[in-house]
């Protein structure tokens, strides 16, 4: 079922409900979005309103800019928007964070990753460390466990040794820009403990999560509305990671910049 209840609901509240909607990952909340604009189809100014609205709740997650992007600037939108369901789904960042690690691996996360932990499970060699943000951390311990996955759960506290010690730190961007990246408030702190100890430092960039720079500066500029210093996300400039995974694999940092869609005009100044 989705994230309503009743059989029929105007396509404006459907929106306006997932806008509010939080704990789906990226793939779900494009579905769920794409639900509700389907019924807008060929209404251009309604469309248009609907996609700003959308982004203003939901600006960090960069696929829902990219989906909104195809929707505004195709002549085809609705076979834009399932087209690009289907490049989501088929997306292989997570087969290539698996398959890249390191042999026994020790392998440091912070918060809930969305993306990068999805195929984990294929190395029975890997030991994840699961540091604890915002009380997430026993849940994801708990479905990697019954994924057969070894776990060991990290206080907050113990953020710096986790990361300073373990061989690999993935960092999952929510979206990313030319120079810097969206990721859950003390991925900056896991990226920099990282580094100082040699380690590899990942930044996992699934595909619709690359997007323009124009668009990258409205999520900057929606982060520092409010207190940074009391943020569930914040800013990690791509200095901090080593390298980059994406749809193509492992890529030094330096030569992974992309775009995963243009700019549409439209998009750069959000409803309320």
């Amino acid at each position: 079922m989705g994230l309503w209840q009743s059989a029929w609901v105007h396509p404006i509240e459907r929106l306006r409900y997932v806008a509010r909607a939080g704990g789906f990952d990226q793939l779900d909340l494009a579905r769920e979005a794409a639900d509700a604009l389907g019924a807008l189809w060929g209404e251009s100014a309604e469309m248009v309103n609907a996609c700003r609205r959308m982004l203003h709740h939901h600006p960090l997650a960069g696929s829902l800019w990219v989906m909104a992007t195809r929707v505004l600037i195709s002549s085809d939108a609705r076979s834009a928007t399932w087209e690009f369901l289907d490049e989501l789904a088929a997306d292989s960042t997570s087969e290539h964070v698996a398959s890249a690690l390191p042999q026994a691996a020790t392998v440091a996360v912070i918060g809930w990753p969305d993306l990068a932990l999805q195929k984990i499970h294929k190395r029975s060699d890997v030991s994840v460390r699961v540091i604890d943000a915002y009380g997430e951390g026993a849940g994801l311990a708990r479905s990697l466990l019954e994924q057969g996955v070894r776990v060991e759960e990290v206080p907050f506290t113990g953020l710096g040794q986790a990361c300073s010690t373990a061989d690999v730190v993935i960092i999952d961007a929510e979206a990313a820009g030319p120079q810097s990246l969206v990721a859950p408030a003390g991925s900056y702190a896991a990226a920099v403990c990282g580094v100082n100890g040699g380690k590899q430092t990942w930044a996992v960039i699934g595909h619709g999560r690359a997007l323009p720079e124009q668009y990258f500066k409205v999520i900057e500029d929606r982060l520092t509305m409010d207190n940074p210093l009391e943020a569930d996300d914040e800013i990690v400039p791509m200095s901090a990671v080593s390298c980059v995974v994406g749809p193509n694999g492992l890529t030094d940092s330096e030569r992974a910049t992309r775009e995963d869609c243009v700019v549409a005009a439209e998009l750069l100044r959000l409803g309320i």
